[in-house]
């Protein structure tokens, strides 16, 4: 049975076989000995993106003691659960997603990683923990890159497209639905995304017809 520890847009953890372009982890262990997850899932909001392989470091997933690791398709689904780009194997994406903040005058010095942690992952942590609700929006203004609903799909925009998602990849894209949906891209990743971050997708996204 495949371990629950892939992660979907909405930030919700499931035990699926496929594992996607990027690993990553919720700032420690929330798993028990038996690599079951307990009831929270995350340690605290340290909720970072890492590369799947990095100075050929290997490791036993979920053991005892040690931080719970997940995977994502790509890089659009770790933003929308609450993840950013870690500071230690993907150091020029973090200072990417850094400057593309500063751009949009998010802030105006180089934010802490606290501030990035509190902004992103507690957005999500909220929503999860059903404190607050996710905001709506147009789906035609949101940045490309960024993730949104209209119901129990989750939904890529790229190039004025929705490309539906799902844990082996992307569908083909259909038109961007009219009214509003429910943005599942934190507030904070959103901005980085209009100030010219680019995540990396899975190269099933398809382009618009025509």
């Amino acid at each position: 049975m495949p371990l629950q520890n892939r992660v979907d847009p909405f930030g919700h953890i499931h035990a699926v076989s496929a594992r996607g372009m990027f690993m990553g982890n919720r700032g420690g262990c929330f798993h028990r000995d038996d690599r079951t997850l307990k009831p929270t899932h995350w340690a605290n909001r340290q909720w970072i993106t890492c590369r799947l392989e990095f100075k050929g470091r290997k490791r036993e997933l979920m053991a005892p003691g040690l931080y719970t690791e997940l995977f994502f398709l790509d890089e659009a689904t770790a933003l929308a659960a609450g993840h950013r780009p870690c500071y230690e194997c993907r150091r020029a994406d973090a200072k990417a997603f850094r400057e593309a903040l500063m751009a949009r005058d998010v802030f105006t010095e180089p934010p802490l990683v606290g501030q990035l942690n509190d902004g992103i992952a507690g957005e999500v942590q909220a929503r999860l923990k059903e404190r607050r609700a996710p905001p709506t929006g147009d789906a035609a203004h949101l940045p490309d890159g960024a993730m949104f609903s209209n119901g129990e799909t989750a939904w890529l925009k790229l190039d004025a497209a929705a490309h539906r998602w799902s844990f082996e990849g992307y569908g083909s894209c259909r038109s961007l639905p009219e009214g509003p949906v429910v943005v599942l891209t934190p507030a904070m990743s959103l901005e980085a995304l209009r100030g010219g971050y680019r995540p990396a997708l899975h190269p099933s996204v398809s382009p618009p017809a025509g």
